[in-house]
């Protein structure tokens, strides 16, 4: 019991998530732009402290815009009349995500400045030397795009149902990541072993379909064999 309100949790926090994705254009600013950012990141050597300044600015922005999406609905569900209190809510609400925006881009710059006064891209080694950290931010963009697509579909909840399937997705991003990462036939095999058992569990569920599940699945490889080839 325990463990279904905990995953009921998780699904309510993803659906907030995707909601705001789907109504909120500044959300949908903030999630391409979130994109974008962490595929530059296989453009340049970056150091472990640059990915976690990154990371942290990333998540801020989008956690501001989330508070202030819950904000204005909050006060809009309690004022149906102008007040101007409600007006001061709204700005200072909007100001704070003003302010992580513009830290954003502060950080952006100090990081990225240097670096792209030199036309020549470092691009990212060849996988098997890919540093630990480089495989993270590969499931991130496979996250955020399946969260991006999740809400332009409109369908189902974040964990039960919708296309495409983000379980499948996830699942044979992180089986086709193994796969590169290590080229051996046996770890490769039992790696999407393990992702079609996933990918099944959500069928037999029946909390997707076959088809949310395929699309699911060729969705989470295509995009890490993407990026793979492309900066690998």
């Amino acid at each position: 019991m325990k463990v279904k309100k905990l995953l009921d949790s998780f699904n309510y926090a993803i659906e907030g998530i995707i909601y705001a994705v789907r109504t909120q254009r500044n959300m949908r600013i903030h999630m391409i732009s979130a994109l974008l950012v962490l595929t530059a990141c296989f453009f340049y050597d970056l150091s472990k402290m640059e990915i976690l300044a990154i990371s942290i600015t990333v998540s801020m922005v989008i956690m501001a815009e989330l508070i202030n999406t819950a904000i204005e609905f909050a006060v809009d569900a309690t004022t149906n009349y102008y007040h101007p209190l409600v007006k001061i809510a709204k700005n200072v609400a909007a100001g704070g995500v003003l302010v992580t925006a513009v830290n954003a881009i502060l950080v952006g710059y100090i990081i990225f400045w240097d670096k792209l006064k030199y036309i020549n891209f470092i691009v990212i080694r060849k996988v098997k030397t890919t540093n630990p950290y480089t495989i993270f931010i590969i499931l991130a963009i496979v996250i955020i795009a399946t969260i991006v697509v999740k809400a332009i579909f409109g369908e189902g909840t974040p964990l039960k149902g919708g296309m495409p399937s983000g379980h499948s997705a996830i699942a044979f991003s992180i089986a086709t990541t193994i796969a590169l990462i290590t080229g051996q036939f046996t770890v490769v095999i039992l790696s999407y072993v393990l992702a079609f058992i996933v990918a099944q569990s959500r069928v037999d569920s029946e909390v997707h379909s076959i088809m949310e599940v395929i699309v699911g699945g060729v969705f989470g490889t295509l995009i890490t064999v993407l990026l793979f080839r492309v900066f690998g």
